[in-house]
């Protein structure tokens, strides 16, 4: 009998790039491009990660 899809390993979701960046991880991106004024933690300005 097959397995079915969603019971398989989540091997391939895990290894996936995400989308979406934590709140320390905008920090360290926005430093690096020199956006982050070091004064507002809540509010943060839109990022991409990097490709």
């Amino acid at each position: 009998m097959s397995q079915h899809n969603s019971f398989k390993s989540g091997t391939s979701a895990s290894s996936s790039k995400r989308s979406v960046l934590k709140r320390f991880e905008r920090i360290d991106l926005l430093k690096k491009r020199g956006q982050w004024d070091g004064k507002k933690i809540v509010g943060l300005r839109k990022t991409k990660p990097d490709a």
